[in-house]
């Protein structure tokens, strides 16, 4: 009998890692009588005077933010590196340690506190997008800066200590680990080849069709093969790009419009503002070209079953390697097949 990948344990291949993932298919009955999650449903205002990010309120620090109209950015009140650290070692026997300078910055996505990306106008993501094109270029071009990571954490459940739209970045003298194996399977691809590992995966994905959820001329968005996550979701620019800076204006909006849109079905899967954590990775910033670098944005929601059942990552997956239930195809087909409307808006379409 042949391996059925939809029934049968099996492991996948991450390619961008070098890491596997197991799949366990047949465990999508099991019943659950674990923790349950309270789903998000309070109404935020537009403005919350108690909120340090909303323009003109003053924060933690006692800074005050300008009144801001769109897409902000300021050093974090609470930065996880400083750029004064010295980069000093220390060695005794087999205990290390070495200074970490770098910078970590707030990025308010708009003035209006009740929104989130896939309810912000698409015009006004892609000031986001500008202004993430920005900071990477200003603070990769500083002395001691090697890598700069985009990312946001949405939701509570996330880790996310306030309900303001925003994301950060930490731009930091060392190339973190994640980045590393990234791309050293990047490098040995491109050697071989020539061509951008990334480049030939999504060209082989849009043939096959089978885990891809939506396209435009410019980006793909798909649950990559060795997803981890239950509904995780990669955007790739079908053109091979280094970095965010690569953009054209075009690809640009198709940028935009595919965080939308992919933000959107998040929403509409179990109709609540769906947590994630997601993140931009691209080159290093450390002077060298990087021509095997294909720059992705990965999407790695919790949610599994519902609106108030989460994926936990703990037992198999901390002490031998990440698994899931759910296969990636199935989550495509779900994902897929969701409307590209915001369920809040359909709502307010019927009410009229």
């Amino acid at each position: 009998m042949g391996l059925n990948l939809d029934e049968h344990p099996h492991r996948r291949y991450n390619i961008l890692t070098g890491e596997w993932v197991l799949v366990s298919p047949h465990r999508t009955n099991r019943p659950w009588q674990g923790k349950r999650e309270k789903p998000t449903l309070e109404e935020k205002p537009k403005y919350d005077k108690n909120c340090y990010l909303c323009p003109s309120n003053k924060r933690a620090s006692g800074d005050i933010n300008p009144k801001y109209t769109s897409a902000y950015s300021f050093i974090n009140d609470f930065s996880a590196l400083l750029s004064d650290t010295p980069n000093h070692e220390i060695n005794n026997g087999l205990l290390k340690a070495k200074g970490e300078s770098g910078i970590c910055k707030v990025i308010c996505f708009s003035p209006d506190h009740s929104l989130t990306l896939p309810l912000i106008q698409l015009e006004d993501i892609e000031k986001v997008i500008i202004l993430w094109q920005k900071e990477y270029h200003e603070l990769g071009n500083k002395d001691k800066i090697n890598h700069v990571q985009i990312f946001e954490n949405k939701g509570a459940i996330m880790g996310c200590s306030n309900p303001h739209p925003h994301g950060q970045i930490w731009a930091q003298h060392s190339i973190p680990q994640e980045v590393l194996k990234k791309t050293s399977k990047q490098i040995e691809y491109w050697k071989a080849n020539k061509r951008s590992l990334l480049y030939d995966y999504v060209s082989q994905e849009i043939t096959v069709q089978e885990r891809v959820i939506f396209q435009n001329e410019d980006f793909v968005a798909l649950v990559p093969y060795w997803a981890v996550w239950p509904y995780e979701i990669m955007i790739v620019p079908k053109r091979h790009l280094q970095r965010i800076t690569d953009l054209t204006e075009k690809e640009r909006k198709s940028f935009a419009s595919s965080i939308k849109t992919i933000t959107t079905k998040f929403d509409n899967l179990f109709e609540t503002s769906f947590p994630y954590s997601s993140g931009i990775h691209q080159a290093p910033t450390d002077g060298k070209e990087h021509p095997e670098w294909h720059f992705h944005m990965s999407f790695y929601p919790p949610l599994l079953r519902s609106s108030t059942i989460k994926k936990f990552m703990v037992g198999y997956e901390m002490f031998a390697n990440p698994q899931r239930d759910i296969t990636v195809e199935q989550a495509a087909v779900t994902l897929k097949n969701l409307s590209n409307v915001h369920y809040s808006k359909k709502e307010s379409e019927l009410c009229q």
